[in-house]
């Protein structure tokens, strides 16, 4: 493709709108409501001939977007679409796709587009503005299920409390093979991938969702972190290489994040974090809000307090209870048998929570466990004995502790 121009010079449908897709994407912002109604209406191929001019749009097409705005509940009233013409001008001498697709390809990376084998299909969720494509670095693994992803979110500057809690409850979701979504970021985010990627069984244990484009780790900080995230997870953004994360840009990923997972949880957030505005994304879809409590003196709890208290988000302690979300029959989800969490199919929830509040090294007493576990002396003496028969759990000297199995 030149600059400007609809992709010509080959009978590949499927690269032609690869190659579109990838030029739109650097046109336009994401959740860019014209633009993707633009997509909707005429396909991608056409849509890049009408946005850079090639292309002549009449009053049809005029009504035809304007009722593809009304249905995604968009802007009761836009300016039409010579605006939106004038407002992706600028970027049109700069479009160039296949220069785009192949910095990805010397990364190790690839864009994928709606009907690829590995895109998201939970993304449809977001309805119009479902993302036009996304630029991948990492293992070419199918992503997870919506109901085997479970989005860790929260502040920047957390705190100590919020560092241990979210690297706890990521390790034992990816123990029990779920995939840990976040953003990248310093803080909770940062906790989210490194206990995911600590304890990860499945083929996916994390995934970071950049604001900026996945050429270049954001922030620099994180790069080591964010480098072990692509060898084993994925790191994936709707924006093209060599795009700035800006603060809107991170505001739009959100809606992502909260699209990918099952259940959203803030561990940690101020009263006007970002974090909110995933959980806000995720209630809109449908999709379980969860809050970890914290300190009622911590401004970092703040957010998280809230969200409980305008009854959006459900109070959440420990890896079990995410788990009753994820899966309301409250057992864990099926799984490849020969995937090491499988060895946690078919536990009830009590098992689960019983199973996460056991320690790894040191033993502890059936008394230490029920404050832990919030279970009663009879229900983890019960749990204890399925568990040990399970080869989950072991007796050392009347007390207790997890096995290498589990």
């Amino acid at each position: 493709m030149t600059k400007g121009s609809v992709v010509v010079g080959t009978s590949d449908t499927r690269r032609n709108e690869r190659l579109a897709r990838a030029a739109l994407a650097r046109l336009m912002e994401p959740q860019d409501s014209v633009g993707l109604a633009l997509v909707r209406a005429l396909g991608a191929i056409d849509a890049v001939g009408v946005a850079t001019g090639e292309l002549s749009a009449g009053a049809a097409l005029e009504q035809e977007l304007s009722a593809l705005l009304a249905d995604a509940r968009g802007p009761a009233s836009w300016p039409g679409l010579p605006a939106s013409l004038r407002r992706w001008a600028p970027r049109v001498p700069d479009l160039a796709p296949e220069r785009d697709v192949e910095t990805m390809k010397r990364l190790g990376g690839r864009i994928i587009i709606p009907g690829d084998a590995l895109w998201p299909q939970q993304l449809s969720d977001l309805g119009l503005q479902e993302p036009l494509c996304l630029w991948w670095r990492g293992q070419e693994q199918d992503l997870p299920a919506v109901s085997q992803a479970v989005a860790l979110v929260g502040s920047r500057d957390s705190t100590s409390y919020g560092g241990s809690v979210t690297g706890d409850l990521a390790y034992g979701l990816a123990q029990r093979g779920y995939t840990v979504v976040s953003g990248g970021a310093y803080g909770i985010d940062a906790h989210a991938h490194r206990g995911a990627l600590s304890g990860g069984v499945a083929s996916v244990p994390t995934i970071a969702v950049m604001a900026g484009g996945v050429d270049r780790f954001y922030p620099s900080g994180n790069e080591e972190l964010l480098r072990a995230v692509a060898n084993q997870g994925a790191v994936i953004s709707e924006v093209p290489p060599g795009s700035a994360p800006t603060r809107y840009r991170f505001l739009q990923r959100n809606r992502i994040i909260a699209a990918l997972a099952s259940v959203t949880v803030v561990v940690e957030a101020r009263w006007r974090s970002g974090a909110l505005n995933t959980a806000h994304h995720a209630e809109t879809m449908g999709r379980a809000v969860a809050a970890v409590p914290g300190s009622i003196h911590s401004a970092n709890s703040a957010g998280c307090h809230r969200l409980l208290r305008e009854g959006g988000a459900v109070c959440v302690t420990d890896v079990g209870e995410i788990l009753e979300l994820a899966s309301p029959s409250g057992t864990a989800m099926p799984r490849d048998v020969d995937s090491p969490a499988a060895a946690h199919d078919g536990l009830s929830l009590e098992d689960l929570i019983l199973l996460d509040a056991l320690p790894l090294r040191s033993a502890s007493s059936v008394e230490k466990l029920t404050v832990v576990a919030g279970l009663s002396a009879d229900a983890v003496r019960a749990g204890l004995g399925r568990l040990g028969l399970l080869g989950l759990a072991v007796s050392e000297r009347g007390a207790w502790k997890r096995t290498k199995k589990a």
